[in-house]
């Protein structure tokens, strides 16, 4: 059975919250903080002379979130915003993404590490086109956890017809995903408090959880733990001494493979297979600032070093024996475009990175791209442009070691970065290997 957070006990939830633009996400993380007392004194004086100053005519407690001055400006998010706030039962880290498409990529990279998203509707409008693509990129990032937040139902005098409309609609939609995450909607009113952290009066007919309540107990995979082992090697230690170190013997013979464990638990003994050659060997020490270790934990920084002379440096990977990875030039993903200026095109060449390896790379075919409104497949377009999104076949110029992303979040992701600009132009999850033709077909290179 896999692990599941324990809702009374501190732990740490990650999430994320998306919608459109004046959905009321910053206002919403602002009330969050506010009403959990999760702010400062000096920080809340600062915010009501910012909302005087704007004229708001109350404090403005999206001004917590929105750091940027073009932010404060325009009353808008642009970048992501981190937030840390921590209540008995739970410790937080939330990513306050922008709404407007023109930032979709930023609402990627703040979801790519999110266990739950809280998806914003304005009550008012309904569920929009928005909706739909920030729905569709948790379910493609595997976001288990989605809190349907219907805001701003003090616009519409908390009517449960409007609320019960735009609850359909969504299900409607989420219903077509190829992964439905667990859905738990909400009636909110950000800006008043309602079923934020306090139960409202203005909704005796909603009987879910507030907001908070929901974060504290919702129960999330420790996917890190309980995933296959694995470990990126991102530096080869090799001190050149002749002193001996009571626990490490002669350091001018020490060879330790630096890192960080992407997920699950390696102990010393147990046997494991050193990418790119899959020699198997068995782990002879576990090493940090601290002194030896008998296992690791994921996400942690680690030396690990093995009983036999294995030749693997940077961009290498260990894994269990009776955990093997994928190996190979050629794979499908998916993608999320990000770049405004250059589009993605079959023959482009890219800069892969992946995990702790860089490699050169070629789109080989465009296969699908994705109409969010619908969720059809089109063929019809061989191009990507800014947030388009769909499935494309790379071949590497060297093999890289990858899961699918829908078993590993951190070895089946990838960035590509333009060779010219060095710009980093989509984000990529892989689906599956492809049998691996390289060393027979020169058409396509690298």
């Amino acid at each position: 059975m896999d692990a599941l957070v324990n809702p009374t006990e501190s732990s740490l939830l990650h999430f994320t919250t998306a919608g459109s633009v004046d959905d009321g996400k910053s206002t919403l993380i602002g009330r969050l903080l506010y009403d959990s007392k999760s702010i400062f004194e000096d920080q809340l004086l600062a915010v009501e002379e910012s909302s005087k100053r704007r004229g708001d005519g109350h404090v403005n407690l999206a001004l917590l979130t929105d750091g940027l001055r073009a932010e404060r400006e325009q009353g808008i998010t642009i970048d992501v915003a981190y937030r840390y706030f921590a209540t008995p039962k739970r410790k937080f880290i939330i990513a306050d993404t922008p709404g407007h498409i023109q930032y979709t990529r930023n609402m990627v990279t703040g979801a790519s590490t999110a266990d739950l998203a809280i998806i914003l509707v304005d009550a008012r409008l309904g569920v929009i086109e928005q909706t739909m693509r920030h729905t569709y990129l948790a379910s493609l990032l595997r976001i288990e956890h989605i809190i349907l937040a219907v805001n701003k139902m003090d616009l519409v005098e908390f009517d449960q017809r409007v609320y019960d409309k735009i609850l359909a609609d969504y299900l409607t939609f989420a219903q077509g995903l190829e992964k439905m995450p667990q859905i738990c909607p909400i009636p909110i009113s950000a800006l008043n408090g309602d079923n934020v952290v306090e139960r409202s009066l203005k909704t005796p007919w909603f009987t879910g959880p507030t907001l908070l309540q929901h974060l504290e107990t919702v129960q999330v995979h420790a996917e890190t733990t309980t995933a296959k082992a694995r470990f990126p090697v991102q530096w080869v230690i090799r001190p050149i001494s002749d002193q001996n170190d009571a626990k490490l013997g002669n350091l001018h013979d020490y060879r330790g493979f630096a890192g960080r464990v992407a997920s699950g638990t390696f102990r010393v003994g147990d046997e494991v297979l050193v990418y790119p050659s899959a020699m198997k060997t068995r782990i002879a020490g576990i090493h940090t600032y601290d002194g030896l270790q008998n296992e690791t934990t994921p996400q942690l920084s680690y030396s690990m070093t093995v009983a036999d002379e294995i030749d693997t440096s940077r961009g290498g990977m260990i894994v269990k024996a009776d955990e093997p990875i994928e190996s190979g030039h050629e794979f499908d993903a998916m993608i999320c475009w990000f770049a405004d200026k250059k589009s993605l095109k079959p023959r482009g060449r890219f800069h892969l990175r992946h995990t702790t390896n860089e490699v050169r790379a070629v789109v080989t075919d465009v296969l699908f791209k994705v109409n969010i409104s619908t969720l059809e497949k089109s063929q019809d377009s061989q191009e990507f442009s800014l947030n388009d999104i769909g499935c494309i076949r790379l071949r590497t110029s060297a093999p890289i070691f990858f899961d699918a992303y829908s078993e590993n979040r951190t070895t089946g992701s990838f960035i590509l970065v333009d060779e010219q600009t060095n710009n980093t132009v989509a984000a990529g999850m892989i689906l599956k290997p492809v049998a691996d033709a390289f060393e027979d077909d020169s058409e396509v290179s690298i």
